[in-house]
C-alpha cells in the first residue's frame, strides 16, 4: 500500500509536463524582457506623468484581439492606482471612439505585430492632433514602430504555444510591462494607503460595489432633441454636451432614441444634416437601472453580443430616464 502510494506520488502525467514546459517558456520570457528594459520605459513613464500632473488627460490605453484583452487588465491596474485611464477599441475606433480621445491625452497602443490594419486610423489620429503616442510592440520595423513616439519594444520570445502562433509569451510580457508601468506611476505619485483606498473601497479591488447613480451623468446634463429635429440641432446638440451621443425624445418627453458618434460615421452623406434624427438614431436603446452597480452596467456594455456598446440609459424603477452611463466613466471609476 504505500509503496503503492510513493509511486503514484512521483508520477507526472503529460498535462503536468506540458504545464511546466508553458510556464517555463514564458518565464524565460520575462527574464529576457526585464535584461531589455531600457531608457525608453523611463521616457514612457515621463509622458503619462506629465500628462497626469496637468490633472487634465488620461492614458488611452488601445488594442485589438489578444492584445485588447490585455490592453483591458492594463487599464483596471492602471485606474485602480492613481492613472485616469480607460480602454479603447482600436477597431471600433474608426467608428466613433475617436471622439473619446481628446488632445490632453497619452495614447498607448498595445499590438504584438504592429501591422494590424485596424490601427492605422487612431494612429493617424494622433498625429493629426498631436496626440503622444507609445506604442508596445515586438515588431520595431513595424507601422505602429515607425510612428510612435516612443516604442517600448517586446523581445523576440518564443511562444508556449507548439505551434508558436497562439499568443501565451507575447501576452504574458505585455502583461507584466503594463504592470510594471502601473506601479512605477504608483510609486512617482507616492500614493499612500489612505489614497489607495479611495480608489478601492472596503479594500476591494475595483469600486465594484458603486452603483451606477454614483457614477451617471444625470438627466439635467444630457442632451436633448425631439423627434421633429434634423440632424444639424442633433449635431449641436451632441457637440454642446461633448458625452459622445444625443439622446432623442418624443412628444411626450419619453425616449424614443439614441444617436452617437458612431452613427455620424455611418451614415456620413452629403445631405446628412438635412436628415430627420428618426432616419439616424438607433431605437430601444439598452438601459439599466440605477440602483444596479456600475459593474452589471460595465457587463452588459462589454459583452453585448454583435454590437460595441459604450453608453447606457440609466431608469429609475418606473422606467423613467434619469440618466446616462458610459463605459469610460467606468473605467475611469476603476469599475472592472
Amino acid at each position: 500500500m504505500n509503496r503503492a502510494h510513493v509511486v503514484t506520488s512521483h508520477t507526472i502525467s503529460p498535462d503536468m509536463v506540458i504545464a511546466q514546459r508553458v510556464i517555463e517558456t514564458e518565464i524565460k520570457g520575462l527574464k529576457l524582457l526585464m535584461e531589455t528594459l531600457d531608457d525608453r520605459f523611463t521616457h514612457a513613464v515621463d509622458t503619462i506623468d506629465q500628462m497626469r500632473t496637468k490633472r487634465e488627460g488620461r492614458l488611452i490605453v488601445a488594442g485589438i484581439g489578444k492584445s485588447g484583452h490585455i490592453a483591458k487588465k492594463i487599464v483596471a491596474t492602471l485606474a485602480s492606482t492613481g492613472t485616469p485611464s480607460y480602454f479603447v477599441h482600436a477597431g471600433e475606433a474608426s467608428h466613433g471612439d475617436l471622439g473619446m480621445i481628446t488632445e490632453s491625452d497619452v495614447v498607448l497602443l498595445i499590438s504584438n505585430s504592429g501591422g494590424s490594419p485596424e490601427l492605422s486610423d487612431l494612429m493617424a489620429y494622433t498625429k493629426r492632433f498631436g496626440i503622444p503616442l507609445i506604442a508596445m510592440t515586438s515588431n520595431s520595423e513595424s507601422a505602429l514602430a515607425r510612428h510612435a513616439d516612443i516604442v517600448l519594444l517586446l523581445p523576440k520570445a518564443p511562444e508556449a504555444c507548439p505551434n508558436g502562433l497562439a499568443p501565451t509569451t507575447s501576452t504574458t510580457m505585455t502583461l507584466a510591462l503594463g504592470d510594471a508601468l502601473s506601479v512605477a506611476l504608483l510609486e512617482r505619485r507616492g500614493l499612500t494607503p489612505e489614497q489607495f483606498g479611495v480608489f478601492h473601497p472596503g479594500g476591494k479591488l475595483g469600486q465594484k460595489l458603486m452603483a451606477v447613480s454614483d457614477i451617471m451623468h444625470k438627466r439635467d446634463s444630457l442632451p436633448f432633441v425631439k423627434t421633429s429635429a434634423h440632424m444639424d440641432q442633433a449635431i449641436l446638440a451632441l457637440t454642446e454636451k461633448n458625452l459622445g451621443c444625443a439622446l432623442v425624445m418624443d412628444e411626450q418627453d419619453q425616449l424614443a432614441g439614441i444617436i452617437t458618434d458612431g452613427d455620424l460615421k455611418r451614415h456620413m452623406s452629403p445631405d446628412l444634416l438635412q436628415k430627420p434624427v428618426t432616419a439616424i438614431m438607433t431605437r430601444h436603446p439598452r438601459t439599466v437601472a440605477e440602483t444596479a452597480l456600475a459593474l452589471e452596467a460595465l457587463k452588459i456594455m462589454t459583452q453585448t453580443q454583435g454590437k460595441y456598446v459604450t453608453s447606457l440609459i440609466v431608469v429609475d424603477a418606473q422606467g423613467r430616464l434619469t440618466g446616462l452611463i458610459r463605459l469610460q466613466d467606468c473605467l475611469q471609476k476603476g469599475v472592472a
